[in-house]
């Protein structure tokens, strides 16, 4: 399934991020962030429409993709709500 939430995904090895599809001032991303931390995974937004992630750099493969479901996870449900 995809998602009109996500304007870009941007970053280096670890270290990424995604940009919402919403302006700077608006509160999705947050709103985001606190859907996925009760899913299990930790982010923090930045610059109003940015969700970064900086996940520890001895995570397993297995771990990451943990983290890519939770994050596909919550995005389609954050979208079926709106």
């Amino acid at each position: 399934q995809e998602t009109t939430l996500i304007k870009l995904v941007r970053g280096k090895g670890l270290l990424n991020a995604i940009v919402i599809n919403d302006t700077e001032d608006s509160s999705t991303a947050w709103e985001i962030c606190l859907a996925l931390k009760e899913n299990g995974l930790l982010a923090k937004p930045t610059h109003g429409n940015i969700i970064r992630f900086a996940p520890p750099l001895v995570m397993t493969e297995e771990q990451l993709e943990d983290c890519i479901s939770i994050i596909r996870k919550t995005l389609l449900e954050y979208e079926a709500q709106r």
